[in-house]
């Protein structure tokens, strides 16, 4: 079968999975449906509906789309069966229920945005980045009912580097995973694949797992090290963000907090306390001080430190819980 003859059913939503469709679609291959979330209620009264990133490359390009609210709902079973894929691909959706990823004869693969068996479930890169990792990496395998545990197709290595925030890591994957997707696909055609179980890929490191994130995830605990604190931040910047509560003489500010720098050694304060001087604004943890780069307070924009410091007044004792 050539590829243009390959019926391609596409299922994701956020930017992360625009990439991998784009490759597709500029790739020559034959795209017959694109599967996505609902429109989204935006605005201060959700009035607006606002398309995912997905449904609008989809319809910029002529795609046929798909928006189920229930992907078991009869109506859409029918409807995607009636596309008669003979693939599906999965970038950054939703889990499946059996009878949709059972339905193509050549099956459904998943790209996964880290080194599986390593951070299953919905946010891996910002855990990799948060636990410190120096490596992570993209993973394509054949769905099976259990999440992010079926077979594995290919894998590729990407380095994290010290500085690299989870927006940096992101950006990397998502354009490397537009790549080996379309690789995936040329060796399924060319019937050279030969899946493993990820059980072959289990060593004697613990398996790491990558929850949801919600906002009392990225609450910043001040009582532990240094570095472990930097690498928290980094795991959350730019989105959805690592936050603590500021107290400056007043009622506590939600504090974000972007881009750090580390300052290692003795202190001589208690965890959280706040330093600001000439040089900028600096919190304490257990083995030294982050120097703070890029912050917004709750209500206000996202600033350096020196245009913050322009307009912020610090009481004798501040700090941050």
């Amino acid at each position: 079968m050539k590829k243009e003859d390959l019926r391609i059913v596409f299922m994701g939503t956020p930017d992360f999975a625009v990439e991998s469709l784009r490759c597709l679609v500029e790739g020559g291959y034959n795209v017959v449906g694109v599967i996505t979330m609902p429109d989204k209620p935006v605005g201060r009264h959700g009035s607006i509906l606002q398309p995912s990133p997905v449904k609008q490359y989809a319809m910029e390009h002529g795609l046929k789309v798909l928006q189920p609210v229930r992907l078991k709902d009869e109506a859409f079973v029918e409807e995607l069966r009636s596309l008669k894929s003979d693939l599906q691909i999965v970038v950054a959706f939703r889990m499946l229920p059996e009878v949709v990823w059972k339905m193509p004869p050549m099956g459904t693969f998943n790209l996964h945005a880290s080194l599986l068996p390593q951070y299953r479930g919905a946010a891996p890169i910002n855990w990799a980045v948060v636990n410190g990792d120096k490596e992570t990496g993209i993973t394509t395998f054949f769905l099976k009912q259990e999440i992010d545990t079926g077979e594995i197709i290919q894998q590729v290595r990407v380095p994290i580097y010290e500085e690299d925030n989870v927006g940096d890591v992101h950006d990397r994957l998502m354009k490397l995973g537009g790549k080996l997707v379309i690789e995936t696909v040329d060796n399924i055609l060319a019937g050279t694949v030969e899946s493993i179980p990820q059980e072959q890929f289990i060593t004697e490191e613990p398996l790491r797992p990558a929850p949801k994130i919600f906002k009392e995830t990225c609450r910043i605990d001040w009582n532990q090290p240094i570095k472990k604190i930097y690498d928290f931040i980094r795991g959350f910047s730019p989105y959805p963000a690592a936050w603590t509560e500021l107290n400056n003489a007043g009622a506590p500010q939600v504090l974000k907090i972007f881009e750090t720098t580390k300052e290692l050694g003795l202190v001589d304060v208690s965890p959280g306390t706040v330093i600001v001087d000439k040089h900028g604004l600096k919190i304490a943890g257990t083995d030294g001080f982050l120097n703070v780069k890029s912050l917004q307070l709750a209500g206000k924009k996202r600033m350096n430190i020196k245009d913050f410091l322009c307009g912020f007044k610090p009481s004798e004792s501040i700090h941050c819980n």
